[in-house]
């Protein structure tokens, strides 16, 4: 069956991530408040990325994934940046950081 990752702003400008079978019903929910604890504080939601998949289990192993992205991530995603990806993975510590050896 098929299954939908989504990906709303709600009214205080924070992102919720889900995943469902129904995506048109789905979005009513959250929009009467019968969605997500997060998103039924923060009314209205808007709907700014989805991706559709041939099974909901797919969805929801992707929902997953995106869940634990950082904002930067997440809006270079809908932003179809897809290059700039792997570089938002990586750890803040890392960024900037020289593999040289120190002098002997």
């Amino acid at each position: 069956m098929t299954g939908y990752m989504y990906i709303l702003e709600c009214s205080d400008g924070s992102y919720y991530t889900g995943s469902t079978k129904y995506l048109k019903k789905r979005l009513q929910q959250h929009q009467n408040g019968e969605g997500a604890n997060h998103t039924k504080k923060r009314l209205p939601v808007t709907l700014l990325y989805y991706e559709k998949y041939n099974r909901i289990d797919t969805a929801f192993y992707r929902e997953k994934q995106i869940q634990g992205w950082s904002r930067a991530k997440k809006e270079a995603l809908m932003r179809g940046d897809i290059d700039t990806l792997p570089g938002l993975s990586m750890a803040y510590r890392d960024k900037g950081a020289s593999r040289t050896s120190a002098p002997d």
